[in-house]
């Protein structure tokens, strides 16, 4: 997987660029239509491909495991034969849904402990599971098991929590460089920055993601509630430390409004939201009037 950097502005951090995968290129920014469970809500993949051009689809991991499973979608060749989908797909690790599962979750060294929200089995994620899981789905771009930092937190979470996922991380390399791709095409792994808010903390994470020279790298933790200016002002103190060479994920932005901001604020980065996916489904309009607001469409 190589990217490359095809152009600057000179007058802000924006970048374009391209990465090449096995199942195509990527032109930079891009925004990723969400498929949470291999297919995007409301849209054909006909249309998904030939009328929409999404280039990339992303796929989540804590889904996919519990249902339909790993061993359906082994079976049936990986996720891109599943469901018909031959352009990339990026899987997150399932860290964000382990986030959202509070009252029936348990975070400990060895990973998350979770009861499932579709029949309350238990299961356990580890971050050498979640490897295993995401070579199983066959995603192109696997993302590091992270722990999604609540917002707002004391300081002391916020660094406990930083520190986790840098361990995290850790076990996650060790076991993605120790299997190999079951479906005869190239798989990256993104490391995750974390830190909440906090200046010092997102620095020290992104100085040590910085460090594992990862084909791309991800934003983490943000779009959680924190008010906007802090959320960009984090993305952007991130992307200056992080490898200019190489792409940046901004994890989970919404609503519609940072889809114009991510560029220039964050030089290349790549954007996923469920957001507009949501509202289309809901009859929802997008039009600005000074402020941004919604309108009902007329059936």
């Amino acid at each position: 997987m190589e990217f490359k950097l095809l152009t600057t502005d000179a007058g802000s951090h924006a970048r374009a660029g391209e990465l090449h995968t096995d199942h195509g290129v990527i032109p930079t920014p891009v925004f990723m239509p969400v498929g949470t469970l291999g297919a995007v809500k409301a849209v054909h993949p006909r249309e998904l491909r030939n009328d929409l051009d999404a280039p990339i689809m992303l796929s989540n991991t804590y889904h996919l495991y519990l249902r339909p499973g790993t061993e359906v979608i082994e079976h049936a060749g990986g996720l891109h034969r599943f469901n018909g989908w031959d352009r990339p797909i990026l899987t997150d690790s399932g860290g964000f849904q382990v986030h959202s599962l509070s009252d029936i979750r348990k975070i400990t060294e060895e990973g998350v402990r979770f009861s499932s929200h579709i029949d309350g089995s238990k299961h356990l994620f580890t971050p050498e599971g979640v490897m295993d899981i995401q070579r199983s789905i066959g995603a192109d771009i696997c993302m590091a098991f992270d722990e999604c930092t609540p917002w707002p937190c004391e300081p002391t979470y916020a660094e406990k929590s930083m520190h986790l996922t840098h361990r995290w991380l850790d076990r996650c390399i060790e076991r993605f460089n120790s299997t190999e791709p079951k479906y005869g095409h190239e798989q990256a792994l993104f490391p995750i920055v974390q830190g909440s808010t906090f200046p010092e903390l997102r620095k020290r994470s992104a100085e040590y993601i910085a460090t594992k020279g990862a084909v791309g790298n991800a934003i983490g933790g943000l779009s959680v509630g924190e008010p906007e200016e802090e959320m960009y002002a984090m993305a952007e103190l991130c992307c200056d430390i992080l490898p200019k060479d190489r792409p940046r994920y901004l994890m989970g932005w919404h609503p519609m409004e940072p889809v114009g901001e991510h560029g220039p604020r964050g030089g290349h980065v790549r954007l996923c939201d469920a957001h507009p996916q949501w509202t289309q489904r809901h009859a929802l309009h997008h039009g600005r009037c000074g402020e941004h607001q919604e309108q009902a469409v007329e059936r």
